[in-house]
């Protein structure tokens, strides 16, 4: 990787940082009304982006599949647990008091919606290859908007995203070489798909309509790295 791989990382953590601090600003001279109804509009948002980006999928079997060992397996770790557990530490730390908090939701909420679709994976590929940041900038761009409007109403758990973005973009950029052979498009997209179905969930718990354990469901995401590759492997011996 050239010296040019993580800048697309760094700009995209410096984005959202940025965005994210001035939506904090703005949040403290929204009435509490006008922030509800703003957050239930956010969380509808979130729900369209879940449905439209799942559609890249093009095979379902699959994403149940990973869906359900997923889920399996994030719920054998904990991972909610262990990522709100993160989430409360930093609550009680930097917005120690705030009994409205939304500190750990808005952390978890914004961790995920950042770091999940084909964007970021294509991104730190093409930034960890070819030092091109083209894509990882033109997310920025987006995060920038989106970290503005998410902090606005659901406070500083959206800054310490940029955190997360920093470590798991920049993990995903180093080790770019490493996944390429296995990362092709068909791959990309059933991961894209899985994440955005998870998506969706998050923006139902905005809504207090469901309160599921979402981030038990991220090893869903990763799964058809292993799964595509069988996938095919079966459906030349059995007619599937």
């Amino acid at each position: 990787m050239n010296g040019a791989g993580l800048l697309g990382t760094i700009v995209n953590t410096l984005t959202v940082l940025l965005g994210s601090s001035l939506g904090l600003l703005m949040k403290k001279g929204i009435p509490e009304r006008f922030a509800d109804i703003i957050f239930k509009g956010l969380a509808l948002v979130t729900i369209f982006i879940g449905i439209s980006g799942s559609l890249v999928g093009e095979n379902t079997l699959l994403a149940v599949i990973a869906m359900v060992l997923g889920a399996f397996i994030g719920e054998f770790i904990n991972i909610d647990k262990h990522v709100n557990g993160l989430g409360k530490k930093l609550e009680n730390k930097f917005d120690k008091g705030n009994s409205n908090s939304t500190f750990a939701q808005g952390f978890t909420s914004a961790c995920l919606l950042f770091c999940v679709g084909a964007m970021t994976i294509v991104g730190c590929l093409q930034a960890g290859l070819k030092g091109d940041n083209t894509v990882l900038f033109t997310k920025s761009t987006m995060d920038f908007v989106s970290s503005f409007i998410f902090a606005s109403t659901m406070g500083l758990g959206v800054v310490f995203s940029s955190i997360f973005v920093l470590v798991y973009q920049g993990l995903l950029t180093l080790l770019a070489g490493v996944l390429s052979p296995v990362l092709t498009t068909p791959v990309i997209n059933e991961m894209s798909c899985v994440g955005y179905i998870i998506i969706i969930g998050l923006g139902l718990n905005m809504l207090d309509l469901t309160k599921l354990k979402i981030m038990n469901f991220v090893p869903a995401i990763f799964l058809p790295i292993l799964l595509c590759p069988v996938y095919d492997w079966v459906s030349k011996i059995l007619p599937i």
